[in-house]
């Protein structure tokens, strides 16, 4: 993807579904949902990269929890609009999970083939629980058997950018969720 100026990237946003006041909100939510789950036990927070960086952030703020963290890079998207279907794994968590309450914390569930193979993979390694929890989802996508334990919010079949979530590397630093457009 090439931006040529400021007009053509703001005219690639289409509309904006979920604010970033909306964004907060939720993530308080998961906050507590990690800190009522662990109850001052400490977790492994693991973030796949690139686009949960930001949610990552927010979460982790936001955690009552002893935590560290963790990341890793998935990916089946490679600078398109459409997954490949093809997930690759770019990098690896260095701690040995065998002793971690891990809490995924992810940018998006769509086919759910990312995650699902990342979750396959860490739980051979024995952790001792593990959780996942998204900031979007888009169960009409899914084409492999795979919920999060949490989602905060659901969205429609739609491409998405914004907070973290890109196309072709560009519009993650948008605070808001929106949707892309050619």
């Amino acid at each position: 993807m090439e931006i040529k100026s400021l007009e053509e990237y703001n005219n690639k946003i289409k509309k904006i579904i979920i604010t970033a006041e909306e964004i907060h909100k939720e993530i308080d939510r998961a906050a507590d949902y990690i800190n009522s789950l662990y109850d001052g036990t400490p977790i492994l927070l693991v973030s796949i990269l690139k686009g949960a960086f930001l949610f990552m952030a927010d979460v982790c703020r936001r955690v009552a929890v002893p935590c560290e963290i963790g990341f890793m890079c998935a990916k089946s998207y490679y600078n398109s609009t459409v997954s490949t279907g093809e997930v690759k794994l770019t990098m690896d968590i260095e701690q040995d999970i065998s002793r971690y309450h891990v809490v995924i914390i992810e940018d998006i569930v769509d086919t759910g083939r990312t995650l699902s193979e990342v979750v396959k993979l860490l739980k051979k390694r024995m952790p001792v629980s593990l959780t996942v929890v998204t900031l979007l989802d888009k169960p009409s996508r899914r084409a492999v058997d795979f919920e999060p334990d949490m989602s905060l919010f659901t969205i429609p079949d739609e491409f998405v950018v914004g907070y973290g979530l890109d196309c072709g590397e560009f519009f993650r630093n948008l605070p808001y969720i929106a949707v892309y457009g050619e």
